[in-house]
């Protein structure tokens, strides 16, 4: 475990990141992006990577913060592959969950 960026990717095959400021959080913007700093997925850390790794991300994605603009569009069709994917197996849960009365 490291809290150095260019370390942690060094050998990985995903990038996974996450938005910083998630709702209702909105308060908390200053202090999070100032706490994270350093943390952004972007071209110089990708170059700390493996040749090929990808980039994923929950979405929505704040370009500028938890990754560049480049970042973003360069691996834009993982990403967007990946919240499809995502989208369908919450649906898919949420009808299972209610087929059983999962939820009361």
């Amino acid at each position: 475990m490291t809290g150095e960026p260019h370390l942690a990717v060094r050998q990985a095959e995903v990038i996974y990141t996450d938005t910083w400021v998630s709702m209702g959080q909105e308060a908390e913007k200053a202090r999070r992006v100032n706490d994270f700093a350093g943390f952004q997925v972007n071209a110089a850390l990708l170059a700390a990577a493996p040749r090929g790794a990808i980039v994923m991300h929950c979405l929505p994605a704040y370009r500028g913060y938890e990754i560049s603009e480049e970042t973003f569009e360069a691996h834009a069709g993982v990403i967007m592959d990946q919240a499809e994917n995502r989208l369908h197996f919450q649906r898919a849960l949420l009808a299972v969950l209610l087929a059983e009365g999962g939820i009361r």
